[in-house]
């Protein structure tokens, strides 16, 4: 591992928590490469001497956007969409009766095919949420997917991956080689720019948290961190949706599973005073 590469690898991490391994400086320098031409930088050594200081946020951005995985689905793990619209969303709003309010944040959004998933399965609800206040907020990392997110626009490719051809045709209209969501579904969704490494107060509280397949990239203090953060962001009684293949790890002592693999809620204020005095 070259002296550059190690500075780059924790110049990332401590910007946005994404956690590389010694063997991955090949992967870094190929997703650099194009920054590196376009803008001159004769080595990584010289990319990352810019990279480490806060004077120029347009590189900031397009390295994180190099750097940052993109992969998603329209209703990734169709389990899990099952699950939030069969037993979790029940619950929830029994326990939300009087207010009559839901809120779900989808942390590290990508392009957005998670948070228009949900904003389908609460149309595909709509009967039993009439007069419901219902807000989505939607962040990632990456300035561009949230770009793309907010625009709705979705290749032919993109479509063909997880979404009902019933789906297509309700909630999309064609544009010439694209599919767009329609506006109704799209003014749902609050798109915006969010570092998971940031505090969660300004963002309010939440029924319900999808934050999959993110935690896999932090190192465990990182993880530890953001599990407790999102505990806090999570209204009594909320849902935490994690990827199918990650578990709370070192921050298990916060919540319990619920519902089903990959879901979670906090634990009493009880339980977790007796994990912490453990």
């Amino acid at each position: 591992m070259s002296y550059a590469f190690a500075r780059f690898r924790r110049a990332l991490e401590s910007r946005t928590g994404i956690a590389l391994d010694a063997d991955q400086q090949y992967l870094a320098e190929s997703r650099l490469s194009p920054i590196m031409r376009t803008r001159g930088f004769p080595s990584l050594l010289a990319l990352v001497d810019v990279f480490e200081r806060d004077d120029d946020p347009t590189l900031v951005k397009e390295v994180i956007d190099a750097m940052t995985t993109n992969e998603t689905l329209f209703f990734r793990d169709k389990s899990t969409f099952d699950n939030f619209r069969d037993d979790v969303l029940p619950k929830v709003m029994a326990r939300r009766s009087e207010e009559r309010s839901l809120r779900i944040w989808c942390a590290a959004c990508s392009t957005g095919q998670e948070a228009y998933s949900v904003a389908m399965t609460l149309d595909q609800e709509a009967r039993a949420l009439r007069g419901w206040s219902l807000e989505i907020m939607a962040t990632d990392l990456s300035t561009t997917a949230v770009e793309a997110a907010r625009g709705g626009a979705y290749s032919q490719f993109e479509v063909q991956r997880g979404l009902p051809t019933a789906h297509l045709l309700r909630y999309f209209h064609r544009e010439q080689e694209n599919w767009r969501i329609n506006e109704h579904l799209r003014a749902r969704i609050e798109f915006r720019d969010f570092n998971l490494l940031w505090d969660f107060a300004p963002l309010g509280d939440f029924d319900v948290i999808f934050c999959r397949n993110v935690l896999m990239y932090f190192e465990p203090d990182t993880r530890r961190s953001v599990l407790l953060r999102l505990k806090k962001a999570l209204k009594p009684g909320g849902y935490l949706f994690l990827g199918a293949s990650e578990g709370t790890g070192e921050a298990s002592s916060f919540f319990t599973s619920a519902s089903g693999d990959g879901v979670w809620q906090a634990r009493q204020a009880s339980l977790e005073a007796e994990a912490l005095s453990a």
